[in-house]
């Protein structure tokens, strides 16, 4: 009999199609108005008796996986696995599987036009026009900041990171520094990437961008110390995870002027409150967690996913697994 898989997001049709070739094929999706609590429950419930899942969004905790007895193989559609327990997984022999190849060039690109959008006011600025504010000349009031040839720190130097260097140093002639618990050698070559401790990052910035992962060690990495040992002309970036910045220290930070703006495609709490502080200030770029956000990319992760999780139940994945250490049980 073919192996049980809980679908938990929507995927391309082809993908689906591809699934169901492999697998037996439950879809749990949320109905209009469902809260995240009941959609978790559903899903609690569909992982009962499967031997595989794929997914994104939404938080696989250890108390649901200890009831899915016969969980092989999660596959999540995304770089990041901060919605699972990792040492529970592998202490349980389950794969987890993630996309951390095919999203990079689209997320960088993301990361880079909130430095651009943020250091010209583009998004600001095209506001202002559109409020038909635009009367004559403009003048200081309008100007931004020059990208090029200025200094971009990338905290975490990985995959995404180094795309983002390349943007930086090949078309910006921007000098980088970045902060990284191992040196990258191959950036350091390429774009002349030097790695430096984060105080000093932080402190010689002009654009300080985050790329880490969100772990126990990197929660509130940037908090009101950290955003005082900015340049008071600097901008944050954080399109990596929202949490990894003290969301009340960033907006005390904009608002006395500590540092001079920010982009960010990630907060603490998503969707971000139609009410935050965040929103109201003009040296603040907000998207709704769009990084590796188009059609192509997001198609090549479902299907990247998708044949992750197929090798996964059958014993024969042997790249893109986020917990490695469960190989070797």
């Amino acid at each position: 009999m073919l192996p049980k898989i809980v679908v938990y997001k929507a995927v391309p049709p082809d993908v689906l199609d591809y699934l169901r070739e492999h697998a037996r094929i439950v879809v749990v999706e949320p109905a209009p108005g469902q809260s995240q609590a009941s959609l978790s429950g559903a899903l609690g419930e569909a992982l009962v008796d499967a031997e595989g899942a794929i997914g994104a969004s939404i938080k696989v905790t250890p108390a649901m996986v200890a009831r899915a007895r016969r969980l092989k193989a999660i596959s999540t559609i995304s770089v990041g696995t901060d919605n699972f327990d990792l040492d529970d997984l592998t202490r349980r022999g389950i794969v987890l599987a993630h996309t951390p190849d095919v999203l990079t060039e689209s997320t960088a690109d993301t990361v880079f036009a909130l430095v651009l959008s943020t250091a010209r006011r583009v998004v600001d600025l095209a506001q202002w026009v559109k409020d038909g504010q635009w009367h004559g000349s403009i003048g200081p009031a309008q100007y931004g900041v020059d990208v090029h040839g200025k200094t971009i720190g990338i905290v975490g130097l990985g995959r995404i990171g180094g795309a983002l260097a390349k943007r930086a140093a090949l078309g910006f002639d921007m000098r980088v520094l970045y902060a990284n618990r191992h040196p990258n050698e191959a950036a350091e070559r390429a774009y002349g990437a030097r790695r430096v401790e984060l105080g000093e990052l932080l402190a010689q910035s002009d654009f300080v961008c985050l790329q880490t992962p969100l772990t126990p060690q990197t929660r509130h990495l940037i908090g009101a110390a950290e955003l005082r040992a900015m340049k008071r002309s600097a901008i944050l970036i954080n399109a990596s995870r929202g949490a990894i910045v003290d969301e009340a220290a960033l907006i005390a930070a904009l608002a006395d002027g500590t540092i001079a703006g920010a982009g960010l495609d990630v907060f603490e709490h998503e969707p971000l409150a139609a009410d935050s502080s965040l929103l109201a200030m003009r040296n603040v770029v907000a998207l709704p967690h769009v990084g590796s956000a188009t059609h192509e990319t997001r198609h090549a992760m479902a299907r990247c996913a998708a044949e992750n999780l197929i090798a996964a139940l059958a014993g024969t994945l042997s790249r893109n697994i986020a917990n490695p250490e469960v190989l070797a049980r």
